[in-house]
């Protein structure tokens, strides 16, 4: 699977705080943005939690996912919320059948390209779409919260329960990434 260090998480990393920055997205309309995906067709928006049988949607948002022989930007660790998105994705994925079962789709994005996320999703077996927002529109469109990285500008980890195309519910910040996917369970379990 992925290398060593790319699943597991160091003791220490520094906690993130709630900055407000996730404050004004409960009850906004997703966008009808149209993001490349690693399976399948090109996902819009707009259209997540419409799915017949499935009225609601995970959207999970990460900064980036580490690569087995690719060094993570400098100063990685010390960025609060940054690391730990492969682990995150590989807690999606062994929750997904359970998260169905709660009648929820699941849905990853980064700004990472969908050939970066087609190689994660077919290394970790996600058995759900990686969206790819190399532009980060979302972020432009909904305010998104960011961070800068290695130069880059990545999105800060967050996670949305979309039903009929709006966010119903915000995770954020999200720590520990690992144990988030049982955390969005038990909130799908109570809001029925």
């Amino acid at each position: 699977m992925s290398g060593p260090g790319y699943q597991d998480l160091p003791g220490n990393l520094p906690v993130p705080e709630d900055d407000g920055a996730a404050a004004h997205l409960a009850g906004r309309a997703l966008p009808p943005l149209v993001l490349r995906a690693t399976a399948g067709a090109p996902v819009d928006l707009s259209a997540l939690g419409s799915s017949p049988g499935r009225p609601r949607a995970v959207l999970y948002v990460y900064p980036r996912t580490g690569q087995p022989g690719v060094p993570l930007p400098p100063g990685w660790d010390e960025i609060p919320g940054a690391r730990g998105c492969t682990p995150e994705s590989c807690g999606f994925r062994d929750a997904h059948q359970d998260l169905a079962g709660l009648g929820a789709d699941v849905y990853g994005l980064s700004s990472q390209d969908t050939e970066y996320q087609a190689e994660l999703a077919e290394r970790l077996g996600l058995p759900f779409p990686a969206l790819s927002d190399p532009g980060l529109e979302l972020a432009g469109l909904l305010g998104l919260p960011t961070f800068t990285a290695g130069g880059e500008r990545l999105y800060k980890r967050l996670t949305m329960i979309v039903s009929g195309g709006a966010v119903e519910h915000v995770f954020y910040p999200v720590f520990p990434p690992d144990g988030h996917a049982a955390e969005v369970a038990a909130w799908l379990s109570q809001a029925g």
